[in-house]
C-alpha cells in the first residue's frame, strides 16, 4: 500500500526558511511524479511545485519560483521542498502527493494525483 507522509512544517518569521520532507512508502519514487500543494482554510488547494518521475523536470507555481526548490533523494524515497524568503502569504497546510500518470502539463492539477499525505502546517509570522 502506498503512503505519503509529510514533515518539516512549523512556525517561522517573515524572511525565514523551512524545508519540508515527503516520504513515499510502498513503491519506489521512480514510479511517481510528485507534487506539493498548499491550502488555506476557506480557499482551494493550490499547486506549489512538482518533480517528474525521473527527477529531471521540475515545475513551480509563479508564487514559488525563485524562492522554493523541489528535489528528491531516491535512496531515501523522499521528496523535499526547500522554502526561502517566506512571507505571511505562504502560511498554509502543505500537502505532498504522488502521481502515477501526470504528464508535463498536468502536475499542477489535483485529479492527476493518486496518493495524498495528511499535510503539514506552515505558519509564517509577520
Amino acid at each position: 500500500q502506498v503512503q505519503v507522509v509529510e514533515s518539516g512544517g512549523g512556525l517561522v518569521q517573515t524572511g525565514g526558511s523551512l524545508s519540508l520532507s515527503c516520504v513515499l512508502s510502498g513503491r519506489t519514487l521512480n514510479s511517481f511524479g510528485m507534487g506539493w500543494f498548499r491550502q488555506v482554510p476557506g480557499k482551494d488547494r493550490e499547486f506549489v511545485s512538482g518533480i517528474g518521475w525521473n527527477g529531471k523536470t521540475t515545475y513551480y507555481a509563479t508564487s514559488a519560483k525563485g524562492r522554493f526548490t523541489i528535489s528528491r533523494d531516491v535512496a531515501k524515497n523522499t521528496v523535499f521542498l526547500q522554502m526561502n524568503s517566506l512571507g505571511p502569504e505562504d502560511t498554509a497546510i502543505y500537502y505532498c502527493a504522488a502521481s502515477a500518470y501526470a504528464g508535463s502539463n498536468e502536475y499542477r492539477y489535483m485529479p492527476y494525483y493518486n496518493y495524498w499525505g495528511q499535510g503539514t502546517q506552515v505558519t509564517v509570522s509577520s
